[in-house]
């Protein structure tokens, strides 16, 4: 998988890939992340990426021009599957949307900032926008981060046990259920005696009524009860 992300600040998303699994993926030769600075497409001598609305109002506005530049060079030189612009106002991301994207080969991301994006590079471009919550960030680099995060573990090879994603919270519309290891008591609390049971069957069905009870407790709205 190739993922090239788009942004005025490439550095604050250089950290999160030279460490841990991220780095594993790319050291792996299992993802490949590039970071575009934007500002290498615009002109002038300040080499300007944002100006103000036309209508008036508060706030900057990234220009259509220098992205607009800029996608269309990385798209003559392949084929997207999807193009991502990182947004407040897109869908929310969650386990599923990771999933369909871990299958991508190509993925491209545009990192917000100020206001957001002329609506135009929205209307030529975005493919799909997608928001990691309900809150506004400075920029859409940290979005990014998190979303590469969340696709790149998914990829096959990346994770040393691949049955340890399929296992994650959300993957099947539930929260994970509790989970312990050793030693089996401390401090006077003590590890299910099931879970020391040796029946695996039993050890399942446990850890499923135990996913169903958080996810009731707390995300109602995954099994449909909120």
């Amino acid at each position: 998988m190739r993922i090239d992300i788009i942004s005025v600040l490439p550095e604050l998303m250089e950290s999160p890939f030279q460490a841990s699994i991220l780095k594993r993926a790319v050291q792996k030769g299992l993802a490949e992340v590039h970071f575009h600075q934007l500002r290498d497409w615009s002109t002038g001598k300040y080499r300007q990426i944002d100006d103000e609305p036309y209508g008036g109002g508060a706030g900057m506005v990234m220009m259509v021009e220098p992205l607009d530049k800029c996608i269309s060079e990385l798209k003559s030189q392949r084929n997207y599957d999807e193009i991502i612009y990182l947004t407040p106002e897109g869908e929310t991301l969650n386990q599923k949307i990771a999933n369909s994207l871990s299958i991508k080969n190509n993925l491209m991301f545009i990192c917000g900032h100020y206001k957001g994006i002329d609506q135009r590079v929205r209307d030529l471009h975005v493919s799909k926008e997608i928001s990691i919550g309900d809150y506004v960030l400075t920029g859409g680099e940290l979005a990014a981060c998190v979303l590469a995060d969340s696709v790149i573990r998914l990829l096959p090879g990346v994770l040393n046990d691949e049955q340890s994603a399929l296992t994650d919270s959300f993957q099947d519309d539930l929260l994970s259920p509790p989970i312990y290891t050793r030693p089996e008591e401390y401090k006077g609390l003590k590890v299910p005696q099931v879970l020391l049971s040796g029946n695996f069957a039993k050890i399942e069905q446990w850890r499923h009524d135990e996913a169903v009870r958080i996810t009731r407790e707390r995300r109602p709205d995954l099994l449909g009860e909120d």
